[in-house]
């Protein structure tokens, strides 16, 4: 993870509020390339959360997720039960939806399952990736309003629902590719789009 959050006053994306802690997740996660299994699980899983809510939102209660999801261990959230179910719904720092909450459980198993024929959950993933070429010219505040979706998105979403998992439409896998580094969706003028350009090149898909 690279740190860029020394850049108070820097161009960023317009999303990007004033608080101190959507600039820090902005400047040193969103866009940055991941290929660790746990916070692709995790991140997936907060996207379903964040279903007709704000990122910000998630964001804010990230770390009480992480304390009532078990870190998001696949194996761990997979074996969840009705028990644990009921303590989440009890949790008033996370968002308290038992068919969101079931959902992460549920996709905890199609995860384990999905690994049984795919070396790591990046593998699988990073099969998504737009290729650079089907990306548009220049990123700008008006091209990403336009762009909720991608037809990689939308044949990440039909692949992941085919297998089980819930919670996971095109605009919610658009969210995630975004976040995850499967697109560079910095603008042009954003200070962080260059380091997250770099990152993505260090990255060999031959080894995930």
């Amino acid at each position: 993870m690279t740190d860029h959050t020394s850049h108070e006053h820097a161009p960023r994306c317009f999303w990007v509020d004033g608080s101190q802690i959507y600039r820090d997740y902005h400047d040193s996660e969103w866009g940055f390339p991941v290929f660790d299994d746990r916070r692709l699980f995790e991140k997936i899983c907060l996207e379903g959360f964040q279903a007709g809510l704000s990122w910000i939102t998630i964001l804010k209660k990230r770390e009480n997720f992480r304390a009532g999801f078990a870190n998001f261990d696949m194996a761990k959230v997979a074996r969840f039960g009705d028990k644990d179910v009921e303590r989440l719904l009890q949790d008033t720092g996370i968002v308290r939806h038992r068919g969101k909450i079931e959902a992460a459980i549920n996709n905890a198993r199609c995860a384990e399952k999905l690994l049984e024929s795919e070396s790591s959950l990046a593998a699988y993933f990073w099969k998504f990736e737009p290729h650079p070429k089907s990306r548009p010219k220049l990123i700008t505040r008006e091209s990403l309003r336009a762009m909720t979706t991608c037809v990689e998105s939308v044949a990440l979403s039909k692949d992941l629902k085919k297998r089980g998992w819930k919670f996971v439409g095109p605009t919610t896998m658009y969210a995630f590719m975004q976040a995850m580094g499967l697109v560079n969706d910095h603008e042009e003028s954003c200070h962080v789009r260059h380091a997250a350009l770099q990152a993505r090149k260090k990255l060999d898909l031959n080894k995930l």
